[in-house]
């Protein structure tokens, strides 16, 4: 009862009066973050589902603030701290702080016992001081910015003066270099940018790195209490973002947006790179230093040599600083954030890192999330923080593509090449670590193009394997056959972090890939060898290999060139680290080296996810279509040691009212066929040709769009081509203009911008043809993100049950695996789920507002099983009518249609 009172007294501002449901879903998400959960939370799309997030999560952080404030500022003026704020407050300070039991031994007198506890609470006095001071300057500083133009003008002044400034002394360096014997200087320049720094393991500089790490704990700025919203595209994001500035929390919120730097870079130099790799490869070069001399002087000089080569004119402090706070005072999605890095000359990508501590609430991608190396790259710090993963019905398969790494036999060969070429000319300047390195990372790719079958110093394209096939293997039965359960991967890891070598090699590759500034010599014949060889690998412009003959430098047309292999291997050695029943690696032979592969499977998503979960205070999962629930808990939350206590499920219904909806499960056809489409039976001629017909009925009562989709593309085009021969195809086309969903993601637009038109033009004309027919497939281009409101999907047909490939070695070990690490055997139901999530991904299409009305139909007798029901999203499944002929079927379809179309 006193929750109830707590919840109404809650005040949600949203932009127009919510539904009932969206009010349901705001408190029991204020409930979960209240008390440290983790909700499930399913709500349909066209539900305001972004709104009900944003209004309910921001509710609870401006309520948290408040509260925070008030017993901080009581905290300053009585000195008095309680002993359980202590203990909540210190798990989220710096790391550096010891825990306050770490000092309380049970044999130490009650003096020194007391004198420590005086002493703990005097730190967090003056470190909560500190705090409201931080957070005066933030506000002023901010306040400023919203109301003194002139300021804004002032640092814009000083930035085009600083910029005047620095390209006459380019322009003066430049002159006398030319004067005098700039040329051989440039070269050396380039030469020593793709020289290994000397290397030293941690273990040899222990005690200067942790100076180092405490001086920039000092530095760094104290992280509030923030909201991290993730989903798993930019347009995703940016959409987000654009509900949050419609919502009331617009004007307030300090929100920053974060990206890949394919997306947010400014400097047109390295964007036109193209390759998301060459443009992060190209970024990092430009901004790290290359060398660690010890001598300052002689690093000075060098740095005065190099900077026209590798520093970035966006990458400067202070414009980053003013960005930062341009970016804090108006809410932003990422097109703004790039506009405004032009204005300032400020970089966005490392000006919104800036932003990260003083922010409310971050947005960003799911590889930022949920990939521990690039969280930690970005400042994201999750300790103590709420976390939001919205569009989460795929996370598991996210997450496991993330983590998993393919590398195949032309990658192996062209780096073993590449490599053995720079050991080869920079021995002499290489230190002996280095070497080393370089050493154990040739035997790593020799060994691995032997497990293949294959020989490392041939042509992978002209080498045939003499065994073909798949095989399965756990990580440690792969390193022993490839013989190299001697090599400590995890130091080889370290040691392709801190050198870069993976990017010197390309640097390497590309300066004399082409022409070598070498007079002719043995080491000339060998690198014009290498250059061929190189050559040969590229992928000619329909993707085939070109042959060796090819000139260097052709096809100006081609796509963007990707990094070195090295950087697709560094990944692959990376996934060899897990822990040996965690992964599987698939050794895949095919007819020749070059077509054949090494690929790392992740079997257990909840190792990288259990580190969110723990880091975190509070986490939201959720989706337009979440169900089956079953995978989200079994194989990410229990496995990552949630306790079934801690986890909250909220699924809503939707705004449409019940009968603007239609679902039928339909088991026979107009023929009275049986409608099951097994592997078995789906390509009788007699199995197509009752689907055509349904079809053909369908097209005479349903208006608009008809969206049918298909188990893959296989069959689509099996079943297209069987309709083609019996003319069936042509009788569907009287009514309806077929449009198929196309194999090029380039397309997509085109083909819906077409079947939009068409569906419009027959609504005006009122002839013969009466709209259009979408055939699509599960899963594919058109199955997710994709909207048919309104007269795009006033029905749409699911052919079948979209099962994955039982015969898939990887989907056999999941389940496999599942089996053997969780109770109740799991992996049985993961085939069905799989299955019904991308159903209810593919019929979530159709409803996209309270107005909207649409007819869903199930072709498969299977679908009126019990367990596939529950398996369907509540508001579909408590309409759903099982139909065993077609006639009842046709007749509530017609009624409904008509009835809907003209209400009158």
């Amino acid at each position: 009862m006193a929750d109830q009172t707590q919840e109404e007294s809650i005040h949600f501002p949203f932009p127009y009066t919510p539904y009932s449901i969206q009010k349901d879903f705001m408190a029991e998400l204020y409930r979960v973050l209240e008390a440290g959960k983790i909700g499930i939370f399913e709500s349909p799309t066209g539900t305001g589902k972004s709104l009900s997030l944003i209004c309910g999560a921001l509710s609870w952080l401006r309520d948290f603030e408040q509260k925070k404030q008030q017993e901080e500022a009581r905290l300053l003026d009585t000195g008095i701290v309680p002993p359980d704020y202590l203990e909540e407050r210190l798990p989220h300070m710096s790391t550096s702080q010891e825990a306050p039991d770490a000092s309380k031994s049970p044999g130490e007198p009650d003096w020194i016992v007391q004198f420590v506890q005086k002493k703990e609470e005097k730190d967090m006095i003056d470190r909560l001081r500190d705090e409201q001071i931080k957070k005066k300057k933030r506000e002023e500083r901010l306040q400023q910015l919203r109301h003194n133009v002139q300021l804004k003008y002032a640092a814009k002044r000083m930035r085009q003066e600083e910029e005047e400034m620095e390209r006459l002394l380019r322009l003066s360096k430049e002159m006398l270099a030319a004067a005098g014997s700039g040329q051989p200087e440039e070269e050396l320049c380039k030469e020593e940018e793709l020289l290994l720094a000397e290397y030293e393991s941690d273990e040899e500089k222990k005690t200067v790195s942790g100076t180092h790490e405490e001086d920039e704990d000092d530095l760094e700025e104290e992280h509030v209490t923030k909201i991290y919203y993730c989903s798993r595209t930019h347009s995703q994001l940016t959409q987000f973002v654009r509900e949050v500035q419609k919502s009331p929390f617009g004007k307030e919120t300090r929100l920053v947006s974060l990206g890949s730097r394919q997306n947010l870079c400014v400097n047109e130099e390295v964007k036109r790179l193209g390759s998301a790799t060459l443009i992060n490869d190209r970024c990092l070069e430009m901004q790290k230093s290359k060398h660690e001399k010890k001598n300052k002087d002689e690093e000075k000089a060098k740095k005065r040599k190099t900077e026209t080569h590798t520093s970035c004119p966006f990458y400067n402090y202070e414009q980053m600083q003013f960005l930062r706070d341009e970016v804090l005072m108006e809410v932003k999605d990422i097109e703004q954030l790039v506009v405004l890095g032009k204005e300032t000359q400020a970089c966005p990508y490392y000006g919104s890192r800036f932003a990260i501590p003083s922010a409310q609430l971050v947005v960003l991608p799911y590889q930022m999330l949920l990939h521990a190396a690039t969280r930690h790259a970005a400042g994201i710090k999750l300790q103590g923080q709420v976390v939001i993963i919205d569009e989460a019905h795929n996370l598991i398969d996210s997450i496991t593509n993330i983590h998993s790494a393919e590398v195949n036999g032309s990658q192996l060969c062209q780096a073993h090449s590449q490599l053995s070429q720079y050991m080869e000319r920079y021995r002499k300047l290489l230190k002996a670590k280095n070497l080393m390195y370089i050493k154990q990372i040739l035997y790593l790719l020799e060994r691995f193009v032997t497990v293949l079958g294959g020989n490392v110093k041939q042509n992978p394209n002209t080498q045939k394997l003499s065994q073909t096939g798949t095989e399965l293997k756990t990580i440690n039965d792969f390193l022993f056959q490839s013989q190299i359960d001697n090599i400590n991967l995890f130091k080889v890891q370290r040691y392709f972090e801190k050198s870069m070598v993976s990017r010197k090699l390309f640097g390497f590759a590309t300066e004399y890939g082409g022409i070598s500034l070498l007079p002719p010599s043995k080491e000339q014949s060998k690198l014009t060898g290498f250059q061929h060889f190189l050559q040969s690998l590229k992928p000619g412009p329909g993707g085939e290999l070109a042959a060796p003959s090819s000139a260097p430098g052709e096809g100006e047309g081609s796509p963007p060139q990707l990094g070195s292999p090295l950087m697709q291997i560094e990944g692959f050695l990376a996934a060899l680290t897990t822990a040996n029943e965690d992964g599987r690696v698939i050794v895949s032979r095919q007819g020749s080296l070059s077509q054949s592969s090494l690929r790392f499977l992740l079997l257990n998503p909840s190792v990288h996810f259990a580190q969110v979960v723990k880091e975190c205070r509070a986490m939201i999962i959720a989706g337009g279509t979440m169900q089956p629930v079953a995978d989200f808990r079994e194989q990410l939350l229990e496995c990552a040691g949630v306790g079934t206590e801690r986890v909250v499920e909220f699924s809503c219904g939707h705004v449409i009212p019940p009968d603007n909806i239609l679902p039928i499960v339909l088991c026979s056809g107009p023929s009275n066929q049986q409608l099951e489409f097994i592997y078995q039976k789906r390509e009788l001629p007699q199995m197509m040709d009752e689907v055509g017909r349904i079809l053909c009925n369908l097209c005479n009562v349903v208006p608009g769009g008809l969206v049918c989709f298909f188990s893959s593309y296989d069959y689509l085009h099996k079943v297209q081509a069987h309709w083609k021969q019996s003319g069936l195809l042509t009788r569907l086309a009287v009514k309806k203009k077929i449009f198929q969903e196309p194999n090029r993601a380039n397309q997509v637009e085109q083909v819906l911008t077409k079947y939009s038109k068409c569906i419009k033009r027959c609504s005006q004309v009122k002839g013969v043809m009466t709209g259009a027919l979408l055939l699509s497939v599960v899963g594919g281009k058109m199955s997710e993100g994709i909207n048919f409101s309104d007269d795009l999907g006033r029905c749409v047909v699911m052919v079948g049950m979209p099962y994955p490939n039982i015969k898939s070695l990887e989907l056999q070990e999941k389940m496999a695996y599942l089996d053997q690490t969780l109770p109740n055997n799991p992996g049985k139901s993961l085939m069905e789920n799989l299955c019904m999530k991308a159903v209810n991904q593919s019929i979530g299409r159709a409803i996209r507002h309270r107005q909207d009305f649409a007819s869903i139909l199930l072709l498969d007798q299977r679908y009126s099983r019990p367990s596939i029901l529950a398996k369907l999203p509540g508001w579909i499944r408590d309409q759903v009518e099982v139909k065993s002929a077609f006639g009842p079927a046709f007749a509530t379809l017609r009624k409904f249609h008509r009835e809907k179309s003209d209400p009158s």
